[in-house]
């Protein structure tokens, strides 16, 4: 990360999609300086599982203990991007992919502002996962396996969603009738089928820390 410049600057006139002559705008503010004010990196914290494997219980838990330290967090949570930002699309295999594609886009956003942002989302496509990581920086994408299996999220069902899903209610249900791909090699691997929250939230703060993310004590 470079230093702030002191007046905005443009990058090269490029074609990006569908868009033409457009330039990246290097604003007066950047990453690094938000970092030097706020005494902390930003990161992305991609919490990925099945529903009903505690994703936005988890997220949520860290996202608590990160504010309570004064740190800059959010979440963007899956249900509730599909509420606006995502609102336009279903469960399809292209839906998904746009989907986790539009919250690379917004995590990359969140990611220069300086905030740690937590996402909480099934992402159950390996390649999706990957494009998002593909955005950043090597060591700023965290991938966080929220690893219950099957039988737990079932059981657990917090939305009723599995009862749906196998009374054919639902279509391409990720676990039912729509395959999870689980990661290889996630930064993070959590037991949150077994494992209490609070040791949940101690093993990401612990990580957060030893890569430098968040300042050691924290």
């Amino acid at each position: 990360m470079s230093a702030a410049p002191t007046n905005p600057t443009y990058g090269e006139v490029t074609t990006q999609g569908a868009s033409t002559n457009i330039a990246w705008h290097h604003t007066s503010v950047d990453r690094f300086g938000r970092a030097l004010q706020r005494g902390h990196r930003s990161a992305i914290l991609w919490f990925t599982g099945l529903s009903g494997s505690g994703k936005s219980t988890l997220a949520n838990a860290v996202n608590s203990a990160l504010f309570e330290q004064g740190l800059s967090c959010y979440v963007l949570d899956g249900d509730n991007i599909r509420h606006g930002l995502c609102k336009d699309l279903g469960f399809s295999d292209a839906a998904r992919e746009e989907n986790i594609r539009r919250i690379g886009e917004v995590s990359k956003l969140f990611l220069d502002a300086g905030v740690v942002v937590l996402t909480a989302f099934v992402s159950p496509f390996k390649a999706d996962r990957d494009k998002a990581r593909a955005l950043v920086d090597a060591g700023d994408f965290i991938e966080i396996h929220c690893a219950a299996d099957l039988e737990v999220c079932e059981g657990r069902d917090t939305k009723g969603l599995y009862a749906k899903a196998r009374a054919g209610e639902i279509k391409e249900f990720t676990g039912i009738s729509s395959p999870y791909e689980a990661p290889e090699q996630p930064e993070l691997r959590v037991d949150t089928g077994a494992q209490s929250l609070e040791d949940s939230v101690a093993v990401v703060l612990s990580y957060l820390a030893a890569q430098g993310v968040i300042p050691q004590g924290s």
